[in-house]
């Protein structure tokens, strides 16, 4: 919806199965067992398990770059320095679900409609213990870019998803 919504300039020309793969995977090294099996940022060693990933399921390079190079950056927020579409939108849309950033993207027909198709099942308190468990596991992970605590505490107090987050428990 951010896509077709805010930048439909750019919808035909961006390629869904990239933007899907892009979605589905960005979070991979926050697994309980990916934040453990290195010392990089979980965001870093994500984009590397994409990278390889991909291309080992038939991604073009070209296509598994673009992935793990916006998995590496999903979190590298700041107005100086320039950064692809891809990366650009998947930003948006992470801080849009996990901090209500931008809450105007969607419309709230769509936010609800999303939530009850696909419940959060207290997803604000659950990133919120990765963050900190990442953090205590690696003081200098780039999730502290974010704050140390500003970040986990905006995300368990997310009040755009507030009303949604307990849905499905």
């Amino acid at each position: 919806m951010i896509i077709n919504d805010q930048f439909p300039e750019h919808a035909k020309r961006l390629s869904l199965s990239t933007w899907a793969l892009t979605c589905l995977l960005h979070d991979i090294g926050t697994t309980h067992e990916n934040l453990r099996a290195t010392l990089l940022s979980f965001e870093f060693y994500g984009g590397i398990l994409a990278l390889n990933l991909t291309k080992e399921h038939g991604a073009s390079t070209a296509q598994a770059e673009a992935v793990a190079e916006a998995i590496i950056r999903h979190q590298d927020l700041g107005t100086m320095g320039t950064i692809t579409f891809l990366g650009q939108v998947i930003q948006l849309a992470t801080i849009y679900d996990n901090m209500g950033g931008n809450p105007g993207l969607i419309d709230e027909i769509t936010r609800l409609d999303v939530n009850k198709a696909f419940p959060r099942k207290g997803w604000s308190g659950c990133f919120a213990k990765t963050i900190r468990d990442e953090v205590g596991l690696k003081p200098w992970a780039h999730s502290t870019h974010l704050g140390k605590e500003d970040f986990p505490e905006g995300v368990q107090n997310n009040s755009l998803m507030a009303d949604v987050d307990n849905w499905g428990l």
